[in-house]
């Protein structure tokens, strides 16, 4: 993939213009060709801010208005909305990743450039849908959960481990739980979109898996030992996540039986209290 482009002087003004600090998300993904040669092409860390700029309302979810439902027009334009904050965070961290690990395996920042690509794409979908559906960005507001869940403190198998193998894992679950709901509703602009992020989805998730047992190969550590001790020291970084784990789609994207297991061992310490609570 290439990342050129010739009408910027990247490394004098990029530096501070780049993706993560543009607000205007239409900007966003127009600089993200130059601002993924930037990550591609600096052999040292570049400045992100402290939270991504953003041109629409930023609440905690918990603050967010209620949403109607699957069968409207408003309710999958919701969805879509949602889903294309998400996406624009995922991008958004991927581009983290590259400024912030200059040193990553060149190969793994090749590949993160690539899936980073991938995002803005997707992001673009979830816009195109929700003006289909006669609606725009912005007619809600957005959360930065996962912006949130990592920090300059990590080691990149945190940061792999936190991204790729957690946020983006659990999405797949939760997408594949919304297109049993979709399925059946009329205006499939919302299922069509989410069918096709779902699907590639798989890829991004699989990519995690793999580095993750790369790079911890090369650091001398078991892959299969790790894993639940390091989701279980950064347990209290990660947001809360209740899907139902999907076996089938994580075996695709490169979790083995344990790494499953120790995910569902999560989930169910999170659903503990609540239940007692029930009680």
């Amino acid at each position: 993939m290439d990342f050129r482009v010739s009408l910027w002087d990247l490394q004098s003004s990029m530096e501070t213009q780049h993706s993560l600090f543009i607000n205007n998300v239409h900007a966003k993904i127009k600089a993200a060709d130059p601002s993924l040669h930037l990550a591609l092409s600096s052999n040292a860390k570049i400045q992100v801010p402290e939270t991504p700029g953003r041109d629409v309302q930023v609440l905690v979810s918990q603050y967010h208005p209620d949403k109607k439902g699957l069968s409207t027009a408003e309710g999958q334009a919701r969805l879509l909305h949602d889903l294309a904050s998400i996406e624009l965070q995922a991008f958004e961290l991927a581009l983290r990743t590259l400024f912030e690990y200059p040193e990553a395996p060149k190969l793994f920042r090749e590949e993160l450039a690539a899936l980073a690509k991938s995002e803005s794409e997707h992001l673009q979908l979830c816009l195109d849908g929700m003006e289909a559906l006669g609606f725009k960005w912005g007619d809600w507001p957005v959360h930065l959960t996962l912006w949130q869940a990592v920090s300059a403190k990590d080691s990149l198998l945190d940061r792999i481990l936190i991204v790729h193998r957690y946020l983006e894992g659990s999405g797949l679950d939760a997408g594949n739980h919304l297109l049993r709901r979709l399925n059946g509703v009329s205006l499939g602009i919302s299922e069509a979109v989410l069918k096709r992020i779902n699907t590639e989805e798989v890829d991004h998730v699989l990519f995690g898996s793999r580095w993750y047992h790369n790079i911890s190969k090369q650091e001398g550590l078991d892959p299969e030992k790790d894993f639940p001790e390091r989701l279980g020291r950064l347990r209290f970084q990660l947001p809360k996540r209740f899907e139902k784990i999907n076996d089938e789609l994580r075996a695709k994207a490169g979790f083995t039986h344990n790494e499953i297991q120790s995910l569902k061992d999560l989930r169910e310490s999170i659903l503990a209290p609540s239940r007692r609570i029930n009680i």
